[in-house]
């Protein structure tokens, strides 16, 4: 996609995105490989194939040796953040992608924002503007599928999801 050498900073970036795209697929895989439910195996394939585009369009301007070196333990941590929810139900699901979604919504517009300031890699930030529009539907429709309320046990989950998201993307941006 893009052809100009990517700052130092955007590689880090970049390579937070591919293993947060590549935790997402384990996600959907975790939750598929637990439920039985219909509707939730038709939302989590839908979803899976959506950050799958995602992946495949990071692979396109990640280069490969500049990857996180972690991706096994993101499939791992990503397969385990889908399974153990779906153990719970489809609402457990729901709020889990809910959370997820919501924090990969703030931590992709921080990344356009600074491809804004810097005014280059427009094509970057209209890859990642695109990812992020395509989360924010993932978050939205779980959200309404779980109508948005949640009790203890729901929030501190969440609060655990986003959290652990956040030392993902800190570790990814340099291993």
């Amino acid at each position: 996609m893009t052809h100009r050498p990517l700052p130092v900073w955007l590689i880090g970036e970049l390579r937070s995105d591919h293993a947060g795209e590549t935790g997402a697929i384990a996600i959907y895989d975790g939750i598929l490989a637990v439920t039985r439910d219909a509707d939730l195996i038709q939302f989590s394939t839908r979803h899976r194939e959506t950050e799958r585009g995602h992946l495949v369009a990071l692979e396109d301007v990640l280069p490969q040796d500049e990857r996180s070196a972690l991706l096994p333990l993101w499939r791992v941590a990503g397969w385990l953040t889908g399974a153990l929810p779906a153990l719970f139900g489809t609402r457990a699901v729901h709020v889990t992608i809910d959370a997820v979604e919501t924090f990969v919504d703030a931590h992709y517009q921080t990344q356009i924002d600074a491809l804004d300031a810097s005014g280059t890699h427009a094509d970057v930030r209209a890859l990642l503007e695109q990812c992020r529009l395509d989360e924010v539907e993932h978050r939205d429709e779980a959200r309404d599928l779980h109508a948005g309320t949640s009790g203890p046990a729901a929030r501190i989950w969440s609060w655990m999801v986003s959290a652990g998201s956040g030392a993902a993307v800190a570790l990814a941006k340099r291993i």
